[in-house]
């Protein structure tokens, strides 16, 4: 009875866990760029009574054993890679991936950060920068008297001057990719961080070679959050945990029988 307490108990912990990355997921179902999470479980360790192959005479053996789990844990989360849909802005600086890639962003600190949301600004100087006035990495300044910016799907950046018949080009996005994103360490404001786990990253231009995506201007990547699907995970999360709660009060109700045998 004392496992049944602890083995529920964990099983509520983990539920616990998984509705709070459905809150998450929902809370964030209108961020660009969002990644939605997938929590993943782990059976724990387990009591074994009897192990499997065992002896059970000189010329037997037992076929299965008799193991007695104690319980569940939260393994890891897991970001899903999905492509988000589109929403078209017609906002010039709105920039949308299509494929694989980030965008690198350098923090203050000097550090490089990574990001699938291409809302992006021009700060005093017409450096282009995040809404939190991070710059674009490599930096592209856009001069005061611009009056149109094009930017092409392999990221070159280009702008109409007074005066001038041709387009000047004024620099190139380049993005970022890895062997493992969904290794990477989400910091919040849509950053992520490179970890070991992740590998390191491996740039170029979007569209080439490394199997990079292509840029679509004035266009934002919506969060890639599945409503229904999180709904879903909520009720399942709900039911589980309090199926695992009446497990708790079924052995606390034959705690109370035995304490009656015995008083």
């Amino acid at each position: 009875m004392y496992r049944a307490l602890y083995t529920a108990a964990s099983g509520m912990q983990t539920q616990e866990f998984n509705l709070e990355n459905v809150a998450n997921n929902l809370a964030n179902g209108s961020t660009a760029g969002f990644r939605s999470r997938r929590v993943q479980f782990s059976d724990l360790i387990y009591q074994n009574m009897i192990l499997p192959g065992a002896a059970s005479t000189q010329q037997s053996t037992y076929p299965t054993g008799l193991q007695i789990g104690l319980g569940s844990r939260t393994a890891s989360s897991e970001i899903l890679q999905t492509q988000g849909d589109f929403n078209t802005t017609n906002n010039p600086l709105d920039l949308a991936i299509q494929g694989q890639g980030f965008f690198q962003i350098q923090l203050p600190t000097g550090e490089l950060a990574y990001t699938r949301s291409g809302a992006f600004h021009l700060d005093q100087t017409g450096i282009i920068v995040t809404a939190d006035g991070y710059q674009l990495q490599p930096a592209i300044t856009i001069p005061p008297n611009a009056t149109n910016i094009t930017i092409g799907t392999d990221g070159t950046v280009s702008v109409q001057l007074p005066g001038q018949q041709q387009a000047q080009q004024v620099g190139t996005i380049q993005l970022a990719t890895f062997a493992n994103p969904g290794g990477l360490n989400n910091i919040g404001q849509n950053l992520l961080l490179e970890t070991t786990a992740s590998g390191n990253a491996i740039t170029g231009t979007p569209g080439g070679a490394e199997g990079l995506g292509t840029i679509q201007q004035g266009s934002l990547e919506n969060s890639n959050v599945d409503v229904v699907n999180e709904f879903i995970q909520m009720i399942l999360a709900q039911r589980s945990y309090e199926a695992n709660s009446r497990v708790v009060h079924a052995a606390d109700e034959m705690f109370q029988t035995v304490n009656g045998l015995t008083s």
